[in-house]
This record gives C-alpha cells, sequence and structure tokens, in this order.
C-alpha cells in the first residue's frame, strides 16, 4: 500500500523546541497530524502543539531511555492520531560536553550511559515500537533518523555524542535494508551546525564568526531548512533515497 504524500499520522520525537519543534511544523504545514512528544518540557512542547497548522495534532510525554517508557510514548502518539503512526522522525538527543583529558571517570561513564540511552537504543526502540505497527497494518511507512555531520569528523569535546550518531547512521542503513520488503523506507540526515534558540548564545557570542566560517557559505543552516529536507525523505517520492545518509552541512564537510 503506498501512502498518500499528506494526511499522515507523525511522530516526531524531542519535539518540543528546536529541529524537532521545526519538523513538527514542517509536516503540520504538509497536511500531516503529528504527536508532539517531550521529555520534561511539557510547557514547550504545548508551545509547539499550539503552532501547528491544522488540527488533530497531540502530545505524547515520556522518557525515551526507559524502554517502558518509549512504548508508552508510541502507545499515547498512535491513540491519538487515529491508530496508527506512518512516519516516525527519531530527533530526541541528548548532546552534554564530557571531554577526556578534563572529565572524571565517573562522570564520563555516566555521560557515555545516558549518550547511548537516549541516542541510540531510544532510536532503536521507537524505530522497532512503530515499524512493527507498520508491518502489522500493512500499510509501509517511513522513519528518519537525525544524525550529525560529527559523526563522520569527530567530536573531540563530545566523543558519546559522535558515537552515538555514527551508530545512528548504521542502524538506519540496517533498518533500511530489512524493513524494505515491507514497504518501509529508512533514511538519516547528518546535519552540520544550524540556528536554535539552545545555540544562540554561541552564534552570538565571540565564536559566533569562526561557526559561520565552517561553510563556504558563510552561515549556519535554519533548522526549517533541516526540516524541509527530514519531510521530503518521508515523502513517498523519497522510497529511493532510503538507506541514504543525506549530508546537510553547507559544504562544511565534505567525505568520499
Amino acid at each position: 500500500m503506498q501512502l498518500p504524500d499528506t494526511g499522515r499520522r507523525v511522530l516526531v520525537s524531542g519535539a518540543a523546541r528546536g529541529l524537532g519543534r521545526a519538523v513538527a511544523r514542517a509536516f503540520a504545514a504538509n497536511g500531516d497530524r503529528v504527536a508532539v512528544h517531550y521529555g520534561t518540557r511539557a510547557e514547550e512542547a504545548r508551545a509547539t502543539l499550539a503552532s501547528l497548522d491544522g488540527t488533530g495534532h497531540v502530545l505524547a510525554g515520556g522518557d525515551l531511555a526507559d524502554p517502558a517508557g518509549a512504548a508508552e510514548v508510541v502507545d499515547a502518539a498512535a491513540e491519538g492520531l487515529g491508530g496508527g503512526i506512518d512516519v516516525l522522525v527519531n530527533n530526541a538527543a541528548v548532546n552534554l560536553p564530557h571531554p577526556l583529558a578534563d572529565t572524571p571517570y565517573e562522570e564520563w561513564a555516566a555521560l557515555w550511559q545516558r549518550h547511548v540511552a537516549v541516542n541510540l537504543l531510544a532510536t532503536a526502540n521507537l524505530s522497532h515500537l512503530v515499524a512493527r505497527g507498520m508491518i502489522d497494518r500493512g500499510t509501509g511507512g517511513r522513519i528518519v533518523n537525525i544524525g550529525s555531520r560529527g559523526a563522520f569528523r569527530g567530536e573531540p569535546d563530545h566523543p558519546a555524542y559522535g558515537a552515538t550518531k555514527a551508530a545512528v547512521h548504521a542502524l538506519g542503513q540496517s533498518l533500511a535494508v530489512s524493513l524494505a520488503p515491507y514497504g518501509i523506507g529508512v533514511a538519516s540526515v547528518a546535519p552540520g551546525f544550524f540556528a536554535t534558540e539552545r545555540v544562540a548564545p554561541r552564534l552570538e557570542g565571540p565564536e559566533g564568526e569562526a561557526i559561520r566560517a565552517q561553510s563556504p557559505f558563510g552561515r549556519v543552516a535554519g533548522a526549517d531548512e533541516i526540516a524541509e529536507a527530514v519531510r521530503w525523505l518521508a515523502s513517498p517520492a523519497a522510497e529511493w533515497a532510503s538507506g541514504t545518509i543525506l549530508d546537510l552541512n553547507g559544504a562544511s564537510y565534505l567525505r568520499s
């Protein structure tokens, strides 16, 4: 069964603000119904919900680091959207600094556990839960993972982030092969630096010029630019892009 290009049921994890909010808005503007997931930022998630075009959108709160919490989020999203999920966007992530030379071992170990639980295992668990529903309904669908440029170029101050995003890329490619027979396309995006409220102080501060200079365009991306690529990868037209890792970094890092 070929899904329509609009009117789909979309779960966006980590959609309270930033890129997740931009992704939710892009799908809503496309005529889709969106489940806005949040962990602890309920007020910001409600603001995201209120900003969406159209009707039928819902909130789905829960701790994705807990496998039971991930299942509760998927159940709530599927029920709120009318019995299923057609598109999953795995956006939720943590990115906390922990340079090896300056981080005590106990803190280092705890931060690695946190990054793996949220960035990798939550992505794997949500993908399983949502894909099983797609398989059982026989509808096919789309999964789009938010990876990172840092998976390729390295993240010296955030090594667990870079490593888990590389694992997310690999997970997406494995699932692209295994889920294709069920009509489920899986792709990832690998953004470079993009503007959100969280990084605004860095862009406005002393390092802003150097960050913008990473790209020959002399700027950083807007979250809406990343969101539009995510929306396209989730569209019926992008089935043949399944398995891809789409670089979205303004030529700031080129890989062979």
